[in-house]
């Protein structure tokens, strides 16, 4: 290891750590209650303590964000395949695409709640916010062909076929991978979000409403334990989408193998 990547990883770790450290001082020295602010020693042994009961709602909340990433990334690949080769498809459905990404999730949980059961609607949600980025960079990727290699392919007479299997699917990867990144954390605030209106109707049993729980019955440590795991859950996400995209990229593409260098 390299001390440039020492340096990388060891800075961030040391402002955590100050940081932790920070907090722990100032809730002894000021003697804060627990039910206003506890100490991150208190909600480590509130973690370790009631694992079993906030390891069950993780299970909950991880397996609703894998299922709507997994068919956020089919659905949303596919249709970018779909706008790619028919023009007047995309121009035709790509709108409500947008319509359903700026419209904010909180406001459809509710709705969904009414016609879905709550893991249901949960679901849903999750995969909406997901859909669009990974929809929108992979349609991108498709049509950021280089034009230079594009006539080329045509000069030989490739077919369609050849030509998406070997220019325009390789061009695409990298933007389709980015939207996979952004797609996973959204994933996991779709399916928060909408466990919070699920847990405000005494349905759900995510961290999300945990939360909620926890704080009607001001057991603020539990609270904090349970964004710890949403927190931990979202870096987890993140750092295998991205391992996949370094496995994916690092051997051919400017993006990651600047990376190394």
């Amino acid at each position: 290891m390299t001390r440039r990547e020492i340096q990388r990883y060891a800075l961030p770790a040391f402002a955590l750590i100050a940081a932790l450290v920070g907090w722990e001082l100032v809730v002894r020295v000021n003697q804060i209650e627990p039910v206003i602010l506890p100490a991150p020693s208190l909600v480590l042994k509130t973690l370790i303590g009631d694992w079993t009961v906030l390891f069950r709602s993780l299970l909950v909340t991880l397996t609703i964000t894998l299922q709507a990433l997994i068919a956020a990334t089919i659905g949303g690949a596919l249709l970018a395949l779909v706008f790619a080769r028919f023009r007047w498809i995309e121009e035709a459905f790509f709108p409500f695409a947008v319509i359903m990404q700026v419209t904010p999730v909180i406001s459809i949980a509710p709705l969904l709640l009414v016609y879905l059961s709550s893991g249901g609607a949960v679901l849903v949600c999750s995969f909406l916010v997901a859909f669009f980025p990974i929809l929108s960079n992979t349609a991108l990727g498709l049509s950021s062909v280089d034009h230079n290699l594009l006539d080329l392919f045509q000069m030989y007479r490739a077919s369609r076929g050849r030509q998406l299997l070997w220019l325009r699917l390789p061009s695409a990867l990298p933007y389709f991978l980015g939207g996979l990144r952004i797609g996973g954390g959204l994933a996991l605030i779709g399916a928060i979000v909408a466990e919070i209106a699920a847990g405000s109707a005494g349905q759900g049993s995510g961290l999300a409403f945990r939360i909620i729980e926890s704080g009607s019955r001001l057991n603020i440590p539990r609270m904090f334990a349970a964004l710890v795991l949403i927190s931990l859950t979202g870096i987890f996400i993140y750092l295998v989408l991205s391992a996949l995209s370094y496995l994916l990229l690092h051997r051919w593409h400017d993006s990651a193998r600047r990376r190394e260098t």
